[in-house]
């Protein structure tokens, strides 16, 4: 593209933009002539996805903004008329971001110009409550205006259809081709008033079905620390935590409240080195039985216990760790139907599963994959996901994950016992399941297009010393599996090991998941298990790296 083109078509964009920053913003650009600026903006358009949109906020169609979401919005009030939905209701949610309210009113406004009704919750509330309010409305569609646990300079667009559940192929494809369709802003019709503002009657609804998880009579004595990591979950996850009966938890009050600019973490999520450390300080001064995090869109659930072992005496457990944990007490609770997980998570649910007599099922990465698994009781996945009530919220929900983990550790407590010890039995029964992550963030994309291109071309042998056994490309699918872009290794030996590699969907990451099972015989044996389990984590983890180019 010329320098010419690229100044035309940086002004077609600013004469249709309606957001006087974003205009401003551009106006700059173009009169800078900032040629590398530009073009990075107007290289292509943001991709419509399964994970809908996500992106860095400004001008321009690679980025957020409200443009870029109005012909999103446009494009899937399109797809809805096709399908036959002419009139039905759409929900629209949006969390405490910049520019989320913008992009929430924006998408109301195209869906009531189209033709179609839409409803937007009152204010900044968790992902969770509105993946329920579509189903609790019976809404054709939803939206949820959110980047999760990205920067603060990201935002996203999560789009649901009417089953609860976030979009799967080939609905993806078909509202990108509708959004693409979309020429002028100007022909989108966007009236300035028409569709509803919901008031606190489904939030209500939502903390009602809140109390199904737990069990008529159970104890609720657990002692919390909270942070809701800058996000929206506070004022929820607390009203929940009351209607039980649990103690109210011992906020983290620098990240207690909304706030977009999350100054007290580099990356807003309980996983990120770092963002946990308000949290631990908070419980060496409270001294709580546990401490449990919210993603800022609350739709992630992390829990730390004490651990006199390691330095500041609070660990984070493993998301595979908290899945098994909730499997666990839901078998003990006598929970019955299918327990899913996606193939990145541990193999230890399917151990529990199968001990239980209950159904077990892998799917691909994502809950848009594990919610639609035909007679899901429970689903899990390592990176801080739980759906423990799939019939009242069809997603991850951080805050009926919380009020579960709540309950078993005020089970546990009762008979003198702790989390960190139901883990130990779970390994004693199944095998030590160790499990590590080489995540690896890039600022250039094509670092994780050759690293993938690398392990395709020259695949692994051995790792750790282990011989690979199989080595699948996930491109090609399985047979219980479509294709999505990963590999997949199995290696030789007791232990099981397993080795996933793929591009994050939603973040600039290539990740890399690692699981070894180590047998144990008795609790004697589970110290030098995880010595073991630990060394050959790293070893493995090592030898991927070198053979991806990392």
């Amino acid at each position: 593209m010329t320098q010419d083109d690229l100044i035309a078509r940086a002004q077609a964009w600013l004469a249709e933009d309606p957001d006087s920053e974003t205009r401003d913003e551009l106006a700059r650009l173009i009169e800078s002539g900032d040629r590398t600026e530009l073009a990075d903006r107007f290289a292509g358009t943001l991709q419509f996805g399964t994970a809908g949109l996500r992106g860095e906020l400004g001008a321009g169609p690679m980025r957020m903004n409200r443009s870029v979401v109005i012909r999103a919005a446009a494009g899937l009030a399109a797809y809805l008329k096709a399908k036959g939905r002419e009139g039905g209701l759409v929900v629209v949610g949006y969390d405490a971001r910049y520019k989320s309210a913008d992009f929430a009113r924006d998408t109301a406004a195209v869906m009531t110009g189209a033709g179609l009704r839409a409803a937007v919750l009152p204010r900044p509330l968790p992902t969770p409550v509105l993946a329920f309010a579509i189903r609790h409305l019976g809404a054709v569609a939803g939206v949820e205006v959110t980047a999760s646990h990205n920067p603060p300079r990201d935002n996203g667009y999560k789009v649901y259809l009417g089953d609860g559940s976030q979009i799967v192929p080939p609905a993806d494809a078909e509202i990108a081709a509708e959004i693409a369709a979309v020429r002028a802003l100007a022909d989108v019709a966007r009236p300035e008033e028409g569709w509803e503002t919901l008031g606190d009657e489904v939030l209500d609804a939502y903390l009602a079905r809140t109390d199904a998880v737990l069990t008529p009579g159970s104890p609720r004595t657990v002692r919390t620390v909270y942070t809701a990591m800058h996000g929206v979950g506070k004022e929820v996850l607390a009203a929940a935590f009351a209607r039980a009966g649990f103690p109210p938890p011992a906020l983290v009050a620098e990240q207690a409240d909304p706030d977009p600019a999350f100054p007290t973490v580099a990356f807003p999520n309980p996983e990120e080195p770092g963002a946990m450390d308000l949290a631990f300080e908070a419980a060496r001064a409270v001294d709580p039985d546990i401490v449990i995090a919210n993603d800022p869109d609350a739709d992630r659930c992390a829990v730390a216990v004490p651990d006199a072992s390691v330095e500041g005496g609070w660990r984070m457990l493993r998301g595979d760790e908290v899945g098994a944990l909730l499997a666990a007490h839901l078998v003990h609770k006598g929970a019955r139907g299918v327990f899913a997980e996606s193939i990145v998570s541990s193999s230890l649910l399917g151990r529990i599963a199968e001990a239980a007599g209950v159904g077990h099922e892998e799917t691909l990465t994502g809950f848009k994959w594990i919610a639609r698994v035909e007679g899901l009781r429970y689903g899990y996945e390592e990176a801080l996901g739980y759906c423990v009530d799939p019939e009242g919220v069809r997603d991850k929900d951080g805050i009926t994950a919380a009020l579960l983990v709540a309950e078993l550790a005020s089970v546990l407590k009762e008979q003198g016992r702790t989390l960190t010890g139901l883990l130990d039995d779970l390994a004693v029964a199944h095998g030590l399941h160790a499990t590590d992550q080489l995540s690896v963030r890039v600022d250039d994309l094509s670092v994780i297009s050759d690293a993938m291109s690398a392990l395709r071309e020259r695949p692994p042998v051995s790792l750790a010393g282990l011989t690979v056994t199989t080595a699948e490309d996930l491109t090609k699918g399985t047979e219980s599996l479509p294709p999505t872009d990963g590999l997949r290794y199995y290696l030789e030996g007791e232990f099981r090991a397993r080795v996933i590699v793929r591009p994050s969907g939603t973040e600039p990451k290539l990740k890399c998941y690692l699981e070894v099972v180590i047998p144990v015989a008795d609790a004697g044996e589970l110290t030098t298990a995880r010595a073991k389990g630990a060394e050959v984590l790293a070893a493995i983890k090592q030898d991927l790296a070198a053979a991806a180019g990392l």
